[in-house]
């Protein structure tokens, strides 16, 4: 019993002082702010990471002031029409999101997060300031006109609608998109930098990384929320240039946020273009797409320096099963063993398997494209919806229609904090999961509960048409507290699992990809405004499509929705198919020693199968 219990203690004490090796091996590639390897005790954990949870409240409060009433900003003061408005709105939010992955390329390749965000918060800075300044000058902005009364010509005097073009039009396109060039490029690095803050290959810090998660989006929605009500009244009440202005201040108020915690926190090292080793791989596997890989998997290069499961520090994955044609790229060539070979012609399997992994999350990503297409409509033509209906709670009182989208914001900002103290725990006690609930379950639950969100929005929108009076505007709120219930799942699930999947030197832009799925998101969503109204309106009797006209009561919202609902259900199905795809390849690299096999509907190579010294890989 005594040689047991001393075997049990040396057993404990190496594990600890191998997770001790792993913490001081991930210090080595961390710096504080003058560029000195950084102090466990002094730098990192949840103290630095809440200054970046700052930043990202102040910013997503300055930009979500913005986008959420830019609608009726373009629609009032540019006189833009519906569509047209719509569409602006939907392609300045895409193009932020896609220029996200600008950012994560710049941080992980030459500036690292802090220098990125910095940089490019000025950027968004110097372009609210612009807006403010555009929307408070007349000689910037076309002559006043009420766009619901007279949208195309004088009526009893009042001066003709004119669209806002030329110089006009430039410098509000130049001001909006400096603005979404500046959150583009900062957004992924917020959450990157103050995940950065976390030793994932320690299990408390592990999950305080899943806090993280969940408190970056409760300082997300608490910042939506302000934007919602708090700015949203401004812009109402005082005017679009105040309202402009206070989102610049709200923004240099998040840049003194993460300077401010510059003392405490650690910084990861660029490691040059991140897109060199990736396409090093493509070329190395076609140049030796005709030899076959040994069956000896330690032969392969780079692979004596495996260390399973050390993805956040950029060791070596597991080997997997998928995309097996580039492992090729690590095969040792007798001459390659005499000489150094090229790296445009031998990889080793770290490289390779990075690349897998880059491969195998874009379906999981492509299935959240239609569930950012669902989010654009509640930020365009559902904030419309609120405009044709009854805002007023008391007489003198009407809630702002941008409002509406601080709805499903109020209740997460009550549920998020649940979910992280109580559901979570308890749900690790059955899925033995350090997040509670996996991310994958996680995105698959937010995806399905979109699908009904839609349907409210449909059902709601036939009851308003059908109403003989104007009804009030809380029957509008189910579809955005179904979809804010969905987003918490899905939004956070989705960064955490992208995160987690990241080799040494991309967190950043793997968590940039999530965010490109915004912009693809409200990109479909603009073509299918387009799409809709082009077809509708070829086969309607009434020579106008959908969603052609300004006046919701002669448009067809409600099919528009449906329409989303079902594209929503049916992305759902087809995420079921993926999902489980990469769950099986998972489980088959780690198991691949006995033989699992995730290659889906691809045969065994019959030539290498019947060679004594080879054999297909396992």
């Amino acid at each position: 019993m005594d040689s047991r219990r001393q075997m049990d203690q040396q057993k404990h004490q190496l594990g600890t002082t191998a997770e001790e090796g792993d913490q001081d091996r991930e210090e080595e590639t961390t710096l504080d702010w003058r560029g000195r390897p950084s102090d466990t005790n002094k730098h990192g954990g949840m103290r630095a990471a809440s200054f970046v949870l700052g930043l990202q409240a102040f910013e997503i409060m300055g930009i979500a002031a913005v986008g959420n009433n830019l609608i009726t900003y373009v629609i009032n003061e540019m006189h833009f029409s519906l569509s047209k408005a719509a569409n602006t709105v939907t392609n300045f939010v895409g193009t932020i999101f896609l220029l996200a992955l600008l950012g994560g390329f710049l941080s992980d390749s030459y500036l690292g997060c802090f220098w990125t965000i910095l940089i490019f918060g000025f950027i968004e800075l110097s372009g609210f300031i612009l807006l403010s300044v555009q929307a408070h000058l007349p000689q910037l902005k076309p002559p006043k006109c009420d766009m619901m009364a007279f949208p195309g010509a004088a009526v009893d005097g009042q001066q003709q609608c004119v669209e806002a073009k030329g110089f006009k039009a430039l410098i509000f396109f130049v001001a909006l998109y400096l603005v979404a060039m500046g959150s583009g490029c900062v957004k992924p690095n917020m959450i990157a930098h103050g995940a950065d803050q976390f030793n994932p290959n320690s299990p408390k810090q592990a999950k305080r990384l899943t806090s993280y998660f969940n408190a970056a989006y409760f300082a997300f929605s608490l910042g939506e929320l302000v934007a919602l009500t708090v700015l949203v009244w401004v812009q109402t009440h005082s005017g679009m240039d105040v309202g402009f202005g206070v989102s610049a201040a709200a923004m240099a108020m998040g840049l003194v946020s993460l300077v401010s915690g510059t003392l405490y926190s650690r910084n990861k090292r660029p490691r040059g273009s991140i897109f060199t080793p990736i396409v090093q791989v493509f070329v190395a596997a076609i140049l030796k797409r005709k030899l076959v890989v040994p069956s000896n998997l330690h032969v392969l290069h780079g692979s004596q320096d495996s260390a399973p499961n050390n993805k956040a520090n950029g060791g070596s994955l597991s080997r997997s099963q998928r995309f097996r044609f580039l492992d090729k790229a690590c095969v040792r060539t007798q001459d390659e063993v005499k000489a150094k070979e090229s790296p445009w012609r031998l990889c080793t399997v770290a490289q390779v398997e990075q690349v897998k992994t880059l491969l195998s999350v874009i379906p999981i990503f492509a299935c959240t494209i239609v569930f950012n297409t669902i989010l654009a409509q509640l930020q365009t033509f559902s904030v419309q919806q609120g405009r044709a209906m009854d805002a007023h709670i008391t007489a003198s009182f009407a809630i702002p229609p941008a409002s509406l989208q601080a709805i499903p914001y109020l209740l997460l900002i009550l549920l998020v904090p649940l979910y992280d103290r109580l559901l979570v725990p308890f749900a690790r006690r059955f899925t033995g999961h350090e997040s509670g609930i996996p991310p994958l379950r996680r995105i698959g639950l937010g995806l399905f509960l979109a699908t009904f969100s839609m349907v409210a929005a449909a059902l709601m929108e036939r009851k308003r048409r059908d109403a003989a009076t104007v009804i009030s505007i809380f029957w509008i709120t189910p579809q955005f507290l179904i979809f804010g219930l969905s987003e918490m799942f899905t939004a956070v699930g989705l960064i955490e699992f992208f995160y987690k999947q990241s080799l040494r030197g991309m967190q950043s832009f793997l968590t940039a990809v999530t965010y490109c799925s915004y912009s693809f998101g409200f990109y479909l969503s603009s073509v299918l405004v387009a799409v809709v109204n082009k077809v509708t309106s070829s086969s309607s009797d009434r020579g106008g499509g959908w969603l052609r006209d300004n006046d919701l009561n002669k448009d067809r919202l409600d099919l528009f929705y449906w329409l989303l609902a079902v594209l929503s259900f049916l992305n759902f199905l087809n995420y079921l198919f993926w999902s489980s795809w990469f769950s099986n390849c998972n489980t088959a690299s780690t198991n691949f020693s006995n033989g699992v096999n995730c290659e889906l509907g691809l045969m065994m190579n019959k030539r290498v199968q019947n060679n004594d010294n080879h054999s297909t890989i396992p």
